[in-house]
């Protein structure tokens, strides 16, 4: 069965601050899904509530039709990891594997003990030996060899050096090609897991602000470059998100969808188009007044 999750008017109230505000939006299907947001937009809180471990203060959160807050039906089907100070867990990196594998009906021991060869983890050392690097590895083995419907990644492979989260990337996409399921990246290293994302959900000071399929959304964003008058001319009416200018030379970063017909137009003004990478969009979309000052 593949997994449709539903966020229907969820707000979450912690302490005296709302860290989501009347939030909605489904996946459906077996995809890889982005959560992007800046730090404080809301995006480990949303992430606590799809895992069970708090329930909204107002709106419905559905798994596949279900409340997953203590509902272990639910719970077991999903599988939150996420960076934590392991520096007190006296368990063996053998141990933690063994404890997944207890509670992980779908977990393939074959595969972690693969995985634990690439990331070349100690199998007899305890966790809080280890380096922040090996500990966010032994996190994404877990994460990956439990095979669970829903694999939520918030964060956790940051400790780990580049030439490790390319390992854990190419790990992803080839065990999502053979096992799909749905996951969930959460992470500010936009740039490097772009091209592994079919959807993606921003949000900004707990509101969702975009929720498109990548494609769609990088579709929206165009750069345009060329002389100053004539940008400033062709763009008046559009949604600009950045402007530079350098002599006669200006570049603007808009958004948006345009008719074939306009950008017909643009070409044959001799502007240079362009794309925008995702992270670029994400930064412009979730810039505030003051930011940078």
């Amino acid at each position: 069965m593949t997994t449709e999750i539903k966020v229907d008017h969820v707000s979450l109230r912690l302490g005296d601050q709302n860290a989501l505000s009347d939030l909605s939006f489904q996946l459906k299907g077996d995809k890889i899904y982005g959560l992007l947001g800046r730090n404080g937009a809301g995006k480990t809180s949303l992430l606590s509530l799809l895992a069970s471990f708090r329930e909204p203060t107002e709106g419905t959160v559905l798994i596949n039709g279900e409340r997953p807050f203590e509902n272990q039906r639910v719970m077991n089907n999903v599988n939150f990891i996420y960076a934590k100070n392991q520096n007190d867990e006296s368990e063996t990196v053998k141990g933690m594997l063994e404890f997944a594998e207890r509670y992980r009906p779908e977990w393939d021991a074959e595969y972690a003990s693969k995985l634990v060869k690439r990331f070349k983890l100690p199998m007899d050392q305890k966790v809080k030996a280890l380096s922040k690097g090996k500990q966010s590895a032994l996190d994404v083995v877990i994460g990956l060899a439990s095979r669970t419907p829903v694999t939520i990644f918030d964060e956790a492979y940051l400790g780990m050096d580049a030439p490790a989260r390319s390992v854990f990337y190419e790990e992803l996409i080839k065990d999502y090609a053979e096992h799909p399921r749905c996951i969930i990246l959460s992470t500010h290293l936009i740039s490097e897991v772009a091209s592994l994302l079919e959807e993606v959900v921003i949000i900004d000071q707990g509101k969702l602000l975009v929720h498109e399929p990548v494609d769609i959304l990088m579709a929206h964003g165009l750069s345009i470059t060329g002389p100053a008058e004539t940008v400033n001319r062709l763009t008046s009416d559009l949604r600009v998100l950045k402007q530079q200018q350098l002599g006669r030379t200006k570049s603007v970063m808009i958004y948006g969808q345009l008719e074939s017909l306009r950008l017909s137009e643009l070409e044959r003004s001799g502007l240079e188009l362009g794309p925008i990478g995702l992270q670029e969009l994400f930064i412009y979309l979730t810039e505030h007044e003051g930011d940078g000052e």
